[in-house]
């Protein structure tokens, strides 16, 4: 159904062996081109605080019309409130819901993990680096799995198929078709459905409650046409995240206390006290 509603049709997915000329390339470039914008759109409401210039965006009468076909209606929260009241009240939702305390940051990491940096993080920024992209700092600084950042990663690829499709290069077309597949069955689609689940449920306002639900309306038909129909939602809308167990290395020739004149214990300065432990993160070892 969005797929229509939002001007692409059907996903005319390519398989390997299919014939250069059974597929109708400019049509194909101009879905990718669509689906894109509507990452964009998504990537916009969940990487940070919206701007003037993002709500003004999404006020727009057609672009409200075409939400509203899809079922996604703002309250009078949204549409009857001056401009710069708006970006001052979704600035304390965006906190509140994704920055504060007891709230539910938009992470990969986290949502998996309960910890911020953890093996997702450094999984997406070596895809991002191997790909090519390079991640520019917005107004504030963000993890390389924040949901905005993998949405509009996502963008960037699908801009990247059209590209492709555009210069009649089938072949590098389906390379950035595969990874968009290998991205939400790794990452985005084991996350995102629940994640959205759970947004719906903790929003007080309208704006980030029916962007939620179209976010996960829009996830669920993705996934359906990609074909990856086995992938687990393992987020399952949690509201909290066990921490999971974070595996530490330390220097076995090093004393685990500070009883041996030798070793971490003297490194200590006079007045310290105490045990010294030289522990590293497996992920800050050189290997």
């Amino acid at each position: 159904m969005l797929h229509a509603i939002f001007d692409f049709e059907e996903v005319l997915e390519a398989p390997v062996e299919s014939d250069h000329q059974t597929l109708d390339l400019p049509a194909l470039a101009q879905e990718c081109r669509a689906r894109a914008r509507i990452y964009r759109v998504l990537a916009g409401v969940f990487v940070e605080e919206p701007s003037d210039e993002f709500l003004t965006s999404m006020a727009n009468p057609a672009w409200l019309q075409s939400l509203e076909h899809a079922g996604i209606r703002f309250g009078s929260d949204f549409l009857d409130t001056d401009l710069s009241t708006l970006v001052n009240v979704l600035a304390c939702e965006y906190a509140t819901l994704f920055a504060s305390s007891g709230g539910f940051p938009p992470v990969e990491s986290v949502r998996l993990t309960g910890r911020f940096k953890q093996d997702p993080h450094y999984q997406v920024s070596a895809l991002y680096k191997r790909l090519g992209f390079e991640q520019v700092k917005g107004r504030f600084e963000v993890f390389a799995d924040q949901l905005g950042m993998e949405l509009m990663f996502v963008a960037e690829l699908l801009e990247r198929c059209s590209q492709a499709l555009d210069a009649d290069d089938l072949g590098a077309y389906k390379r950035c078709d595969k990874e968009i597949k290998r991205f939400w069955s790794l990452h985005l689609g084991r996350w995102v459905r629940g994640y959205s689940s759970l947004i719906q449920r903790a929003a007080n306002h309208s704006f980030y409650r029916e962007m939620a639900r179209f976010l996960h309306g829009f996830a669920t038909e993705e996934i359906a046409a990609m074909g990856l129909s086995r992938l687990d939602d393992l987020d399952q809308g949690q509201l909290v995240v066990p921490k999971s167990e974070i595996t530490l290395e330390f220097n076995p020739d090093e004393p685990v206390c500070g009883e041996c004149p030798s070793g971490a214990a003297e490194r200590l300065a006079p007045s310290a006290k105490g045990r010294v432990i030289p522990i590293n993160a497996v992920q800050d070892l050189a290997l």
